[in-house]
């Protein structure tokens, strides 16, 4: 028999970066090997709304979503009416699986699952690094003893997308049944050769000089102002003078504006291009024609723009407090830097250094990519994941014969 599997997300507006559209890429990888899947979720986006039908099932990014108001906080994403539907109707599925932790969907979903004996997995998304957990941490510490702490402890599954997030979270909070099972990536993605040239002739500034590109959700935890500082230090010297920094993301607007700050601080004007969010043809041709991508993040539990460089062949650079940097320094797919910035400098130096030694990598990435992070075989982990649930759930054993 065919599984039937409900995913419960607080929001999936593309402000909220990677979770929003993993969760999709996710669900119709699963319904290809054969799993039904239905996304529940709040039409929250930022201050406003999502322009979406609320209540009804609607085929969303080619996926069955159910959206439903979000009432209050931005933060905790409130929503009574998700909190009543998941009562009446988690009874209808096999597994449940939550992504992210400390907001009222999730653990509305955790106690729905409770009461109708339904298992569930929790997705934590980072959030319970030691990194992240220091984030206000009395808020946590508060919801940890009244809910967190119950939900991750009767889960049947803690899924991590990396060994480090695993290790991180299981070592300072004494969590046990954790999975590994990392993110994919749509390999057709970069495939769209007709717009290959589209973003150097969109950002003429470029010419043709080489330039590093971030491309990220812009927070604080990214560490902007670190790379900002070091790459404008390197390209003072005459080696470095082309190459240019591409920051491609969007964010809080006060936060942007003080990054762009910094830039005209540093003297980075004509060095520095922010080029907002981009999606779809303009992103894939902006990883392509990289030379190299830079993520200098305080935290970050998988980091899927790492993926989707090392899928175009692209090497990258990561701080060491990214959880895919072992996996990127064992395959040799990129380099890994300490976040002071002499070695940040060091580091970009080296590979901005040596043309031939990013191709190199770049190649040594999409090998990885190809081995480990395609979501055809992610589906298959996660089937198994869900089946193995299953069979530890004694309600559901006589309904599958699971021997």
């Amino acid at each position: 028999m065919s599984l039937k599997v409900l995913h419960v997300i607080p929001a999936v507006a593309p402000r909220y970066g990677g979770p929003s559209r993993v969760i999709f890429e996710m669900c119709r990888s699963i319904q290809q090997k054969g799993t039904e899947v239905l996304v529940a979720t709040t039409d929250a986006d930022g201050a406003g709304h999502l322009p979406v039908e609320a209540g009804a099932a609607i085929a969303y990014q080619r996926v069955p979503t159910i959206f439903f108001k979000r009432q209050l906080s931005e933060v905790f994403g409130y929503s009574f009416s998700l909190a009543r539907w998941l009562n009446d109707n988690v009874k209808n599925f096999d597994v449940v699986h939550i992504h992210a932790v400390f907001s009222h969907p999730c653990l509305a979903a955790a106690r729905a699952c409770r009461r109708s004996e339904v298992p569930y997995i929790v997705r934590p998304l980072g959030s319970l690094d030691p990194w992240s957990m220091r984030q206000k941490p009395h808020r946590k510490k508060l919801m940890w003893h009244m809910s967190v702490g119950r939900m991750l402890s009767e889960a049947a599954a803690v899924h991590y997308t990396t060994r480090e997030e695993q290790r991180l979270a299981e070592a300072s909070l004494g969590l046990t049944q954790g999975v590994v099972i990392p993110l994919g990536i749509e390999m057709g993605m970069t495939e769209d050769a007709t717009s290959a040239e589209s973003f150097r002739r969109n950002h003429p500034s470029l010419d043709s000089n080489p330039y590093i590109l971030t491309l990220s959700r812009l927070h604080p935890k990214k560490n902007m102002e670190l790379l900002l500082e070091a790459f404008l230090a390197l390209v003072k010297k005459s080696e470095f003078e082309t190459w240019r920094l591409v920051i491609a993301g969007d964010g809080e607007t006060e936060y942007i504006a003080s990054l762009k700050r910094l830039t005209q601080v540093l003297g980075g004007d004509g060095k520095v291009l922010f080029t907002g969010w981009l999606g779809g043809a303009q992103k894939a041709a902006a990883l392509r024609e990289a030379a190299l991508l830079a993520l200098t993040s305080r935290q970050e539990n998988f980091g899927l723009c790492v993926v989707e460089a090392l899928a175009c062949g692209v090497p990258v650079v990561v701080s060491d407090r990214v959880n895919l940097a072992t996996e990127i320094e064992n395959a040799g797919a990129g380099w890994v830097t300490t976040l002071e910035k002499t070695n940040l400098e060091r580091v970009l130096a080296e590979a901005l250094y040596d043309e031939g030694e990013r191709r190199r990598r770049g190649l040594a990435g999409l090998d990885l990519v190809e081995r480990q992070f395609s979501w055809s075989k992610v589906a298959d982990e996660l089937n198994l994941l869900y089946r193995s649930v299953v069979r530890k759930a004694p309600a559901l054993e006589a309904q599958y014969a699971v021997p």
